[in-house]
């Protein structure tokens, strides 16, 4: 919504208020205003002037010498190549020494060996927009009303000596849309007092009644229609201060009647449309919803196919407009047009933004009604309209106005106690600081007892419904600076995170970190993909959607890495063919095949590698994600959530995945262990139906890690005593995993022992069949003392013992 300060300064005084003080106590107030532009872009020195004489220029024919008389009593001798030129006409002169946008001066000046004195100016060259002019005003000099005052600064004609407010209006504060809901809004901002516009007629004894009938078949979607009678209009260009006004706000002038219109949407917030009346028979008015497979050819010439939806004003028979959108062609103001049928009404706004939207026609006068209009705005902008249209077209009001009306709308009442807006405000406010601002806002309200406040909220402000809309206007008005800082108290701190959502979040920050990329997938998918990896469902079933949008989107998914897969291929396909990607989503299980009861929503966490973790270099050849990069994402998910002591890796053979390079994941609960995931490879038959190289796969579940997570940090002193480092390398069945190896040493060799790892691993002809070396490091230290090579040597014996008694290990040597 664009207003224009001067044209705000008739409704309210704003003297020792500038624009920019303005705006900035409106956005305080909750109006935001995103600028303040001025109209005049550097216009200085130039005034209007009457062209007495036009002559060819004797060495130019594109040019002409022109006579012009500015009111100084000297006759300017101006050389002007605009093709509209001619004599008899008041036009804008910029003189010697004016300045013109983009820091142009005239000077004088020689053209083509004839001397000129200033210049005829265009509108473009006053730094007007031209497309907001009338027609016939956008190619060549502007050509202003012979009425014009000669010699009159043309800032002061073309009411460029102002500035426009460009507000930023949320939809709740659609009373806004106009200039008289901003008036109400600065009025209650600094108290001043509003003064509306004048809508007495004079209006003739031939009642309207008798010329016009008006029946509403679609109630719901039209409560109020309304119509006024306006004849021997005689249509013309619209006064310049009218114009001003249009072209303030971003609308172009067409004529005194539909400028009036326009004007009037403006200034009360109420559209209006004018007919022709004589193309109206009998002056019928019918609303109604539209026929199938009607149509009408609407003001920008194009046909319109209507639907049973939409709206339409008519005149009995065929469609005259699209209610409240835009009108029709068959019905349209033109030159020629003697009498006005003048329309005012509410429309549903549902059906209206429904009608804009799905016909691509969005206007001001939809937007309005779209936001719903002031009921009782209706008759007086009407009536505002016709006195306007009777003076400005010479024409003359009927008596009395025709209307249609099923539902009437009575300003609400809403009560508030004074304690619950300081209660709400945290403010002390006194029941007379409430009665001036609900007097500023011209709200009525009386007060009963314990100072409650029962307000009868006008229906202009439609916005306000609840007893919290009243305190928010209270605290705005009160001013939001003035409320006071109160710091949060209570069990539960607004604002906080849970465990869970702390802990994700810390997880996304950390893979991130790590270089893995975020990824968001669907949460629909197709029946085929929740078919993969039924390990990771416990055999649940998936979700089946009541309205799918395709036969690819039809259930909820039971695990993430499906999709991670898709999102994969998807990039593969493009020639993107290494990925690090990971999602923490949730996935959805039933045990049901209809739904009686709703499923249960877990989350996981799953991640993707595939392709290359670092491309060949000249001193490098390319790398491959393996197993041990999955598997170290596994460890450092575990790790962030202090985990590490009670999870366990395990060999396992989950289906679609690789039989010999996949294992479980294990949590330690007080009920025991818990398998809550996998990290392995894709089955390779699998990655040949995707066409993917080697990919690996992890998906845990969050739901059991939330429970045993810790953010708790245990610090351990710095060692003061050296440590003792023994290697062993024991040879094994093939079959003997590493980790069980390990675990045994750490169970044997107790507290003394610091680490343990594995450095080695080699299988070969000469260990035998079926048999591999695994070799390990130990380092072993005591926290407060020394230890001899004695106590280690008798401790890493019993060490190898274990090894041999459980495992059948030999030692190598």
């Amino acid at each position: 919504m664009k207003v224009s300060y001067q044209w705000l300064n008739e409704y309210i005084e704003l003297d020792g208020l500038s624009a920019e003080e303005l705006a900035e106590l409106m956005t305080r107030g909750g109006i935001e205003i995103d600028g303040v532009e001025s109209r005049n872009k550097g216009v200085s020195g130039v005034v209007v002037g009457y062209v007495k004489s036009k002559e060819k220029h004797p060495d130019a024919d594109k040019l002409n010498v022109c006579k012009v008389d500015v009111g100084t009593g000297e006759e300017l001798q101006i050389v002007c190549g605009a093709k509209n030129v001619d004599a008899g006409q008041k036009v804008p002169v910029a003189i010697i020494g004016a300045e013109l946008p983009g820091d142009f001066k005239i000077k004088r000046a020689k053209l083509r060996g004839v001397e000129s004195q200033g210049m005829i100016c265009s509108a473009k060259e006053l730094g007007l927009n031209d497309k907001l002019l009338p027609k016939e005003q956008q190619e060549g000099i502007l050509v202003l009303p012979e009425s014009t005052q000669l010699g009159t600064p043309i800032g002061n004609v073309l009411g460029i000596e102002d500035e426009v407010l460009e507000l930023d209006l949320t939809p709740n504060r659609s009373d806004c849309l106009s200039m008289l809901g901003v008036a109400y809004e600065v009025g209650a901002l600094t108290g001043r007092e509003v003064k509306l516009p004048s809508t007495a007629i004079h209006d003739t004894v031939e009642k309207t009644s008798d010329l016009v009938s008006v029946q509403v078949l679609a109630k719901e979607q039209c409560p109020h229609y309304s119509a006024r009678y306006i004849k021997n209009v005689k249509i013309g260009a619209s006064p310049q201060w009218l114009q001003n006004r249009l072209t303030a706000a971003g609308i172009r002038p067409i004529n005194n009647v539909v400028d009036v219109t326009n004007f009037v949407m403006l200034e009360f917030g109420q559209p209006l449309h004018a007919f022709d009346a004589d193309k109206v028979p009998g002056g019928r008015i019918v609303v109604r919803m539209a026929n199938e497979g009607e149509t009408i050819v609407t003001l920008d010439d194009q046909e319109r196919r209507l639907e049973p939806h939409m709206l339409v004003i008519t005149d009995g028979n065929q469609p005259i407009a699209l209610a409240g959108v835009m009108g029709g062609a068959n019905s349209e103001v033109t030159d020629a047009t003697v009498n006005i049928l003048l329309e005012s009404a509410r429309f549903d706004g549902g059906t209206v933004r429904k009608t804009s939207r799905q016909l691509g026609l969005r206007s001001e006068s939809s937007i309005r009604f779209e936001k719903e209009v002031d009921p009782s705005r209706v008759i007086p902008a009407l009536d505002r309209a016709a006195k306007l249209i009777a003076e400005l077209a010479d024409g003359l009001v009927t008596e009395g106005v025709v209307e249609a009306v099923s539902q009437s709308v009575e300003p609400k009442k809403i009560s508030v106690t004074l304690e619950r807006i300081n209660g709400y405000l945290g403010t002390e406010l006194s029941s007379l600081e409430v009665r001036t601002i609900f007097g500023r806002l011209q709200f009525p309200y009386a007060v009963g007892n314990n100072d409650e406040f029962t307000v009868d909220v006008p229906t202009r402000r439609g916005d306000i419904t609840r007893a919290v809309d009243l305190i928010e206007e209270v605290a705005r008005l009160h001013g939001y600076d003035n409320i006071p800082t109160t710091l949060i108290h209570g069990d539960a701190i607004p604002g906080s995170l849970t465990k869970p959502q702390a802990i994700r979040r810390e997880l996304r920050k950390r893979l991130t970190d790590s270089g893995l990329h975020e990824v968001i997938s669907y949460s629909f998918t197709s029946p085929a993909r929740t078919a993969l990896f039924p390990a990771l469902t416990d055999g649940a079933k998936a979700v089946k959607l009541a309205m799918p949008m395709s036969e690819e989107r039809s259930v909820l998914r039971t695990s993430l890495i499906a999709q991670l897969i898709e999102t994969a291929v998807y990039n593969r396909n493009r020639k993107n063919e290494s990925a690090a990607i990971f999602e923490i989503g949730s996935v959805f299980h039933t045990d049901e095949e209809q739904l009686t009861r709703l499923p249960q929503e877990k989350h996981r966490f799953a991640a993707l590698l595939t392709g290359n973790k670092s491309e060949t270099q000249w001193n490098s050849k390319a790398a491959a994600y393996d197993f041990y990069d999955a598997k170290g994402i596994v460890e450092t998910v575990i790790e962030v959530l202090g985990l590490t002591p009670k999870v366990t890796f395990a060999a396992a053979q989950p289906e679609h995945f690789h039989p010999g390079r996949t294992a479980s994941v294990a949590l330690e609960t007080p009920a025991g262990p818990v398998v809550i995931g996998y990290v392995g490879q894709l089955h390779p038959a699998l990655q040949v139906e995707w066409d993917m190289a080697d990919t690996y796969l992890i998906e845990l579940g969050l739901n059991a890690l939330y429970e045993e997570a810790s953010a708790d940090i245990v610090y351990k002193a710095l060692p003061k005593y050296p440590a003792i480092e023994r290697d062993i390398a024991v040879v094994v069945d093939a079959n003997v995993a590493a980790g069980s190896l390990t675990a045994a040493v750490e169970g044997t060799a107790g507290e003394l022992l610091e680490s343990v790892r594995v450095f080695d691993v080699y299988t070969g002809e000469r260990l035998g069949a079926g048999k591999k070396s695994v070799a390990l490091s130990l380092v072993y230290r005591h926290a407060e003392r020394t230890l001899t090579d004695e106590e280690v040597t008798a401790l890493h014996g019993q060490v190898v013992q274990h090894l041999e008694q459980t495992f059948g290990a030999e030692l190598r040597k």
